[in-house]
């Protein structure tokens, strides 16, 4: 397949960020998959971090972990729950990134004495990435999805890098969406336009006309508004799209289809329709997501807790296994911090299942084993992710076994009994970025556990983003307490799961089961968990 046939959609934004740009952008790939092309989307961060790796949470939402062990911008996460094909390191750039890479390249002498400057060396480094999965071959469209807000200083290299592309790629071969927010003044009782007709404005002085208009908007867009938006900001009348509120963004590309996104889309690209999108699979999880037979409460136990967004695949995660038991999921957030052996009983109760979720560093991590403590004596269905699991090790140690001074070495170095610890070969490692055991890896199952049964299966890959392990030294005393691990690496020999046995329900795993949950494949660790605590209601 040659360059020239693969097309080019870019999706910007104006007037205010979070507005769905990723979801957009998804639901767009969506229809477009639908219909039968080969689709994918990447995104642009205009942040100088080199990734999000060292963000917190509480900055930029949680940090998405691919197969190839990159860590991402939580859009990807949308991307590949929707579209249901795995992302790469080239999906996701970021400032950072770019820069770091021009200069290296001018340190190694590669610009041949010229002065290195944002145009033309750093546009022609973001045009080349942009055009990085197009040129495979594997791709007939490819979406992408400049971070921020037209008008910022730090997207101009990106938005100049989209014109030069449009540019060079010629008639029908790209196009861009621009991604608006209709505002409702309620005073007024109306829904203004300027903002968008200023943003479009901001987008063509930096020479970009956009194509396609999508607009949020809480309230329906009348035809008079529509027109008006297409006459001021030069656009084709059908091409002004309307974004309403949604009560679940699984809804969107249905919006999208009902509005004639992709429609519009292939017809400036130059493509044919072909088959209407087929997007049965999609509304039977609709359906059933929309329809639940029960409800049950989980609590959701962290110290990100006041932004949902920290946990983002795990609420994901309950949507589609939630659908796949037509139940519906309350998830309870509850911060680690405030929980102590005195009211643990009290913070917990009435919740039909419990999970521990993912975290670094020492905050909330007594709450989190009391947490573990009190699901496990209880008898409440519980789920441990990494951190999650390493505090089940450290709580069933101190419990179980009597090592009061069981800690993981994150916490407390000088522990007596580190039951969690650094790997060797992490000690001497100063740096934070990318020194974690990330990405794809494998595990084997033993037969006839909860786990085995879980899968199905006994070897598995799950993607992982972690500095501290299970420590194998005090394997033996904790199974012969009846702390089974039930999952190992098979290159490494460390543990990635553990479980109890006369427990209705028991399971800590050391990786991220919610980066791989999508609609079209719910996480079967997921599915079983709401299938127990829906048993455990019962």
């Amino acid at each position: 397949m040659n360059q020239t046939q693969t097309k080019y959609i870019f999706v910007t934004g104006g007037v205010t960020s979070s507005l769905g740009k990723g979801i957009i952008a998804a639901s767009l790939a969506k229809l477009l998959q639908a219909r039968g092309y080969r689709t994918t989307i990447q995104k642009f961060d205009p942040y100088i971090n080199v990734d999000p790796g060292t963000l917190n949470p509480y900055e930029h939402g949680e940090c998405f972990v691919t197969d190839d062990g990159a860590e991402t911008d939580l859009d990807l996460g949308h991307y590949e729950r929707f579209l249901n094909v795995p992302t790469s390191q080239a999906n996701n750039v970021t400032t950072g990134r770019v820069y770091l890479s021009v200069i290296e390249k001018e340190r190694r002498g590669e610009f041949l004495g010229k002065t290195v400057q944002v145009v033309p060396h750093i546009t022609n480094e973001i045009k080349d990435r942009m055009q990085l999965l197009g040129k495979t071959g594997d791709y007939d469209i490819v979406i992408t999805e400049i971070g921020g807000t037209v008008g910022d200083i730090e997207s101009l290299p990106y938005i100049e890098s989209v014109r030069q592309l449009v540019w060079e790629l010629g008639e029908s071969n790209s196009i861009v969406v621009h991604l608006t927010l209709i505002p409702y003044l309620a005073a007024a009782g109306e829904l203004k336009t300027k903002p968008t007709q200023h943003s479009v404005k901001t987008l063509m002085e930096s020479g970009i006309q956009a194509d396609i208009l999508v607009c949020r908007t809480e309230h329906e867009l009348s035809d008079e508004l529509r027109q008006k938006l297409a006459l001021f900001c030069n656009v084709k009348r059908e091409a002004v799209i309307q974004s309403i509120d949604a009560s679940t963004i699984y809804e969107v590309p249905n919006l999208m289809l009902e509005e004639g996104l992709d429609i519009v889309a292939l017809k400036k690209l130059n493509l044919p329709k072909k088959a209407a999108p087929d997007l049965k699979n999609w509304n039977t999880f609709l359906h059933r997501l929309k329809h639940p037979k029960q409800t049950v409460n989980v609590g959701l136990v962290g110290k990100y807790v006041e932004l949902q967004d920290s946990y983002k695949s795990i609420l994901e995660a309950f949507i589609h296994a939630g659908a796949a038991n037509q139940t519906k999921v309350n998830v309870i957030s509850i911060h680690s911090e405030y929980i102590d052996e005195t009211n643990a009983a009290e913070q917990l109760q009435g919740l039909d299942g419990i999970l521990v979720a993912p975290g670094f560093g020492g905050r909330g991590i007594e709450g989190k084993i009391e947490t573990v403590r009190y699901a496990r004596e209880n008898n409440i269905p519980f789920f441990g992710i990494c951190l999650g699991m390493q505090m089940a090790v450290i709580e069933y140690s101190r419990t179980v076994l009597g090592l009061k001074d069981a800690n993981s070495t994150e916490m407390n170095e000088e522990t007596q009994h580190p039951v969690i610890a650094l790997m060797e070969a992490q000690k001497t490692i100063t740096d934070k970025g990318g020194t974690m055991r990330l990405g794809s890896w494998k595990c084997t199952l033993a037969e006839g556990s909860l786990a085995h049964a879980i899968y199905g299966k006994n070897q598995i890959e799950e993607r992982h983003r972690h500095r501290y392990e299970y420590n194998n030294d005090y394997r033996k005393q904790l199974e012969t307490a009846g702390l089974v691990a039930s999952g190992i690496n098979p290159d490494t020999g460390l543990v990635e799961i553990v479980e109890l046995k006369n427990h209705p329900f028991f399971i800590g795993v050391q990786y991220h089961p919610e980066y791989k949950s999508t609609v079209a494949n719910p996480h079967p660790i997921f599915v079983s968990f709401v299938a127990a605590m829906v048993k455990h209601k019962k």
